[in-house]
Parts: structure tokens; sequence; C-alpha cells
């Protein structure tokens, strides 16, 4: 048995480090695999007002293992983080992890944080993940349902009176691609954005991005498929912040070649006419006459509705990504209780 090697940590040299972490990412979690490109672009997108502390582990000159810690932009207080740690397979058993975890941690309690929160998944290569937070005193929160599906394993047609029914009702469904002429489109779609996350319940109060940044990473992000994400337009329709845009859904593609939908809504006003269920159909048959491919989504579980959505399109359940959270005493930086939900306790 070979001997462990010592390591360092250091703040990430960009961009010549992201090569070693995407290594590293994708040897943890091979089935959301990113690019070096990637990670230059996100790096790129990252909200300057927003408090971010990177680190890597290097050890004989190669990058095994990544920790990051920052402000949440999705619900923002400037009291609540969000990071993460990852080794690399070959390097557990070290001391990578905890190293890490001990540098971001001293920060943050100098920064008087309240709420420090990560996301593991319930695969057995994740158990490690699990049992090094429960050691230190995290608490799963919240989950988050993974559902696949592969465009040929669907019935396409089975949804051709949805499409013309909502049709009929005066609903057209246009691709963001199509909708480039419209000069308001990406302003249009920022303040539709926002109004139907306030209604996705995930547990948490959300917080708003601004235009610029959420431009930079949604419609902008090369992820992001201008052809297979579809709004629906009612032409009857004048809001004043969103014009005749009243629903969409977005699909963006991963690097190894599958789909995720980003999100999927239609304003309240809309709902109960099968408009949302049409635009995942739309994305699915574009999807399908380009080639087709696997589509991935997550829901909450109070999400019945959408849930039973997906069901009903053909999706089938796959792991479960949880929320875990520590609580300090903001003056001490002692652990404080995390309230459990009663479906969690």
């Amino acid at each position: 048995m070979t001997a462990p090697q010592p390591f360092t940590l250091r703040e990430p040299r960009k961009p010549d480090d992201f090569p070693g972490v995407a290594a590293v990412l994708n040897a943890a979690d091979p089935d959301w695999p990113v690019t070096p490109d990637l990670l230059r672009v996100w790096d790129a997108a990252h909200d300057p007002g927003l408090y971010r502390l990177e680190l890597v582990a290097e050890q004989a000159g190669r990058i095994v293992g990544v920790g990051q810690i920052g402000h949440d932009d999705f619900a923002f207080e400037e009291w609540r983080y969000f990071g993460g740690i990852t080794v690399h397979p070959d390097a557990r058993g070290q001391g990578v992890g905890t190293a890490l975890y001990g540098a971001l941690m001293d920060v943050l309690r100098g920064r008087g944080a309240q709420d420090i929160r990560t996301m593991l998944s319930d695969q057995d290569r994740d158990a490690p993940g699990r049992a090094f937070l429960a050691a230190r005193g995290y608490v799963r929160t919240w989950d988050r349902y993974e559902s696949r599906l592969h465009t040929a394993d669907a019935d396409l047609g089975a949804f051709d009176d949805l499409m013309t029914a909502v049709a009929q009702g005066g609903v057209q469904l246009r691709s963001v691609a199509d909708l480039a002429g419209d000069p308001a489109r990406d302003r249009r779609l920022w303040e539709l954005d926002w109004r139907l996350f306030q209604d996705v319940p995930m547990g948490q109060a959300l917080t708003r991005r601004p235009f610029e940044a959420w431009v930079k990473q949604e419609l902008d992000d090369p992820t992001f498929s201008h052809e297979l994400s579809f709004v629906a337009v009612r032409p009857d329709v004048d809001d004043p912040q969103t014009g005749p845009y009243v629903g969409y859904s977005t699909l963006m593609r991963n690097p190894a070649g599958f789909y995720v939908i980003g999100m999927t809504g239609v304003r309240r006003e809309d709902r109960g006419r099968g408009v949302a269920k049409a635009l995942k159909v739309a994305a699915m048959r574009a999807l399908a006459a380009a080639g087709g491919g696997e589509i991935r989504t997550f829901n909450d579980p109070p999400n019945k509705a959408m849930l039973g959505m997906n069901r009903a399109l053909g999706f089938r359940r796959g792991p479960t990504r949880s929320r875990y959270e520590l609580h300090l005493d903001p003056v001490t930086g002692e652990r404080r209780p995390v309230p459990v939900p009663e479906e969690l306790a």
C-alpha cells in the first residue's frame, strides 16, 4: 500500500486549473459531467455582487480536491451560504476533504455564517459524502426527485389531441430561437421566469437574480438550447411585464449528450388548460426530430401536479438529491438545531 502523499490547499489559477477541476468533478459524479470550457463560462457568469471562495487541493502537481462556498443566488441572505467539497475517488482517505472543509469553515465562521447548505444524491457513490456531512452535524432538510425519459421510448403521437386543443385555445408554441426577432424577448422571459419560480415549492424563499446575471446564466449559457426550449404565446394578451408570453419550458444539453429541463411553468391565469404539458411535448417532439435523446428533470415532492404530468409523459424516477443544512450561532460559531420537515423526520 502506497503511503499518502502530502498536499497543499490554494485558490485555483484560472483558467489553467479548469481541466484539473473538471477531472475531479467528473470522476466523483460521472452521471453529470462538465468540461473545462463550461467551468470557464460559468465562472465568468458568476454574479460579482455575491461572495464566493474557491479552493483546490494539489498533490504531486495534480488537483485531487475541490471546495467552494458562496452566497446562494437562488435564496440569498447575507448569512446563508451554499457550497460543496469534492475529492477524487483515488485520493480519498488522506484528509483532503477534511482539510478543505476546515479551511472553508474558518472563513465562514469569520463571516458570521448562520446557514450552510449543500446537496448530495442517495446513490451509493455518495455514501461517503453523506457520512462526512452527518459526522459534522448536517441535517437533511429537502429532497428533489430526478426523473428520466428517452424520446425513443415515448409515444409522442399520443398527444395530438392535447396539442390541437391548446392551439385552438389561442396558444402558440414557439421556440426561443423563433422569438429572436422580438427585441423584448429576453426581458419578458426574465420577468416570466421570476413569476413562475415563485410558485415552485422548493422549501425556501427565493430571490431574484439581476437581469444581466440571469441572461448570462440562462439564455447565454452554452448548454441552453434555443431550438428546443419553447414559449407559450397568446397574441391576445399584452401583460405589461411579460407581453404575450404566458408560459415556457427550457432544455439544456449536457456535454454527455443528454438534456435537462430547467424550468416548465405557466402563469396562473392560463393553468388547467394543458399548456405546460404541451410545452414539454413540443420540446420532446423537436428533440426527437433532431435525432432524439434522453431528457432529465427535477421536481420537488410537494409539486404533485408536475410529478403526475411527468409520469403521464413517460418519465421514470431516478436518483433523489437532498439538501443538507448546518446552522451556526453567528456570534459563537457553535452549532444550532436545524428544523426538520415532518416528512423527513
